[in-house]
């Protein structure tokens, strides 16, 4: 995970919180789920997400993009936002956070399958045999002795939610908009009228939220679980390097597992918790591990086009 030695006790502390948001946003997306419709409950997320990181590109004065660089950025928020959240939120009020979270942990290794699909690096066998690993992972998780024990609509969200955040990666390593918090403030707006567009379109209630734990769990998925997780990412990736914040995504599972069984009584049996540690591996294995870095391969959170996923 890069060179330890000279890692402080800020740059760790950092990575945990990350960790830990990262994780809660699975669960607190159920509780959102619980009284806003989906696609408006995520629309409502990032339209306040993205009057602040407009505030912080107006602030800093930063150059808005042109041309290309805006129709990247806007095809960016397409992908990162719109398509993929209006598919997570959906499939959170079908499967578990944990089992979403563990999904979308596959995120890293999907994307050196579509960067190899867009030539821009070639296949490993550990990348083979680490898709191989995890998906014997899914299998565990999903698959009971009577057959398939999750809804099968919300697992197929979730895998092209999965694949299109994933996408979104290979996109942003695209945009050149300067500041990287520019990526979002010109991204994030387009992506949250997207889901608002889709909200109407499926005839969802606006309304805004009245049970308590489901406003405080819009302002942390906003303030904390967007543009906070963005900024503590900005930080590791500062102090430490690209490919060791990506560990931390690898890591979300054990959260969200935790998490959801604390706050929403979700059981926690051993054959999620094995299917979980099963994915994770093949993850790191077959994306993550040092010495499956090779010259040229794409950093997956790269200051360029970290956003506030998850």
């Amino acid at each position: 995970m890069g060179d330890t030695s000279r890692i402080g006790a800020l740059t760790w502390s950092a990575f945990f919180v990350v960790v830990l948001v990262g994780g809660g946003n699975f669960v607190a997306v159920r509780v959102s789920n619980q009284e806003l419709d989906p696609f408006w409950g995520a629309g409502l997320r990032f339209g306040l997400a993205a009057v602040i990181f407009v505030t912080i590109a107006l602030t800093l004065r930063l150059t808005w993009p042109r041309g290309r660089a805006l129709g990247l950025a806007a095809v960016y928020g397409i992908l990162s936002f719109t398509l993929s959240y209006a598919l997570m939120y959906w499939a959170l009020t079908q499967v578990s956070a944990g089992m979403a979270s563990v999904l979308l942990a596959a995120v890293p290794l999907i994307t050196q399958f579509l960067a190899a699909a867009h030539r821009m690096e070639s296949l490993s066998r550990r990348n083979l045999a680490g898709a191989v690993i995890a998906l014997a992972g899914i299998v565990v998780m999903t698959v009971g002795p009577s057959g398939l024990a999750v809804p099968l609509g919300g697992l197929i969200a979730i895998a092209i939610a999965a694949f299109t955040l994933g996408e979104s990666v290979i996109v942003g390593k695209k945009v050149s908009v300067g500041h990287p918090a520019m990526t979002n403030a010109v991204g994030m707006p387009i992506g949250a009228m997207g889901l608002l567009i889709i909200s109407a379109v499926a005839g969802e209630r606006w309304a805004l939220p009245q049970q308590t734990g489901v406003r405080l769990s819009v302002l942390y998925l906003s303030l904390i679980g967007s543009v906070g997780l963005f900024v503590l990412l900005l930080l590791l990736i500062r102090r430490w390097t690209a490919s060791a914040t990506s560990y931390a995504f690898v890591l979300f599972p054990v959260v969200s597992l935790l998490l959801e069984a604390w706050i929403l009584d979700e059981p926690l049996t051993g054959r999620s918790v094995f299917g979980a540690a099963v994915v994770m591996a093949g993850v790191w294995y077959g994306a993550l591990a040092r010495s499956a870095r090779v010259a040229g391969r794409i950093d997956l959170q790269d200051p360029q086009e970290t956003t506030a996923t998850v």
